[in-house]
């Protein structure tokens, strides 16, 4: 590029630095959160998002009904190599249909950070169960708690700062429902880059809190 022919492109972008162009629609610069509140109970607005997204939600009043729907849907769907990591999570699978093969596996059950109900999201992290697990199997169960519940993606976040403070995980993922993609075509395609199908079991535990 030859010298004149550079001083004339410096040239214009000071004059256009000079008089910036004014904002075509200034009143969309407003103060006002885009983000609509809380409407509704924190588990409802999760479910009905989560479901939307075609994942699938399953209530469970206690840890002993959470075992007994875990089990019917291994039964209903024939699952029996089931892949965990979590020791609290092992109790509720049956101990032949363990199995530590996450490259074999049909389904992997871990637990999560939160669930962001505005969203539908399930808030992963390396430190429980590791990068591999919640993204690999084909099948995803997610077991949460109804005191895991919060509203936004912002507070999502400020949960796991405030809870780890400088000792954050060195992976923090948000799950919106099964994996999808429309590379292809702009064809719907589930299960490309994930799970095909994504299970979240939420346990209410209000009562101990």
């Amino acid at each position: 590029m030859s010298t004149t022919a550079k001083n004339n492109i410096l040239k214009k972008i000071r004059m256009a630095l000079a008089q910036p162009t004014p904002l075509p629609f200034p009143l969309a610069e407003g103060k006002e959160n885009p983000i609509q509140p809380q409407s509704q109970d924190l588990v409802v607005e999760f479910a009905e998002q989560f479901s939307a997204l075609q994942g699938k939600f399953i209530f469970c009043a206690d840890e002993q009904e959470l075992a007994q729907s875990f089990e019917k849907l291994c039964y209903q769907n024939q699952w029996t190599k089931i892949y965990c990591e979590e020791e609290k999570w092992k109790s509720i699978i049956q101990p032949n249909s363990l199995y530590d093969d996450i490259a074999t596996c049909e389904l992997s059950v871990t637990s999560c950070e939160s669930l962001i109900a505005r969203t539908g999201s399930i808030v992963l992290s390396s430190v429980h169960q590791g990068r591999i697990p919640s993204v690999y199997a084909p099948v995803h169960v997610c077991v949460a708690y109804t005191s895991q519940l919060v509203y936004d993606i912002k507070d999502g976040l400020l949960r796991i700062k405030d809870k780890y403070r400088e000792f954050l995980p060195s992976l923090i993922t948000f799950a919106t429902g099964p994996s999808r993609t429309a590379d292809i075509e702009k064809t719907l395609v589930v299960g490309v880059h994930g799970p095909k199908e994504v299970y979240c079991f939420v346990v209410d535990d209000t009562l101990n809190i």
